[in-house]
């Protein structure tokens, strides 16, 4: 349902949130969330233009969280690197349906609407904050 990119998207972040204010480099991120550096180092771009984490260059520098694990939902996230699709017209271009969907692309869209809102919301810090037996990918420094 959703693609390696974003789920590498989500783990940078929820490490970066367990690690906040604190920067970290991309390659302790990568080992920290089992993510290839390179490929992961092309998410965190995306992650930086969105604005939802912090890029320095140098000694000290690193990436870090921009947005308050608070405020910061699933859902931005996911935008951040591939928006969910939504179905808003026939996706196989039958002129006679338009944006009156199908039964099958209602259903769908409908699913997805559901999807978005549980991710819309669904913050960091309740992620980091919910306590289970299964522990999280990242080790958590509960604050």
């Amino acid at each position: 349902m959703i693609s390696q990119t974003v789920e590498y998207a989500l783990r940078a972040v929820a490490h970066l949130a367990s690690e906040s204010p604190d920067s970290r480099t991309t390659k302790q991120i990568a080992e920290a969330t089992q993510a290839p550096a390179a490929y992961l180092s092309k998410v965190l771009q995306g992650l930086v233009k969105a604005k939802i984490v912090r890029s320095q260059r140098g000694i000290g520098g690193g990436v870090s969280l921009a947005e308050d694990p608070k405020q910061l939902t699933i859902l931005d996230v996911i935008n951040a690197v591939e928006p969910l699709q939504r179905i808003t017209k026939c996706p196989l271009d039958i002129e006679s349906h338009g944006t009156n969907l199908c039964p099958l692309h209602r259903r769908l869209d409908d699913a997805m609407a559901q999807v978005e809102v549980a991710f819309a919301s669904t913050t960091l810090a309740e992620l980091l904050s919910e306590s289970g037996q299964s522990k999280p990918l990242c080790d958590v420094k509960i604050k």
